[in-house]
């Protein structure tokens, strides 16, 4: 399995998941129109944790990983996430078994 995956964990200021999951919308909006090769791109909040929102990114392969990096879009919310997130977590995965979408082509 080619493909690769992330799991990111955000913890947010105090008082900022409006603005945050404002910034957060607009990327998905450019994600959805501009990144095929991006299978899956969830954001949450997280139950019972109003400053956690939490992300999974599916990517057909490193290319379409690097690919997304690269979109104004996702440059816009890296360069704007540090006045709403305190903290970042972020853990690289790689897929191995499960359900997971399937790359096209």
């Amino acid at each position: 399995m080619s493909q690769m995956a992330l799991c990111v964990r955000f913890t947010l200021r105090d008082g900022a998941g409006e603005a945050f999951d404002a910034l957060v919308r607009e990327a998905v909006e450019g994600v959805l129109e501009h990144e095929p090769g991006t299978l899956m791109y969830a954001c949450s909040e997280v139950e019972g944790a109003p400053n956690q929102r939490l992300f999974f990114e599916l990517y057909a392969d490193r290319a379409a990983f690097e690919e997304h990096r690269r979109q104004p879009h996702v440059r816009h919310l890296l360069s704007q996430r540090e006045q709403y997130a305190e903290k970042t977590e972020i853990d690289h995965l790689r897929p191995y078994a499960g359900k997971y979408p399937a790359a096209a082509g």
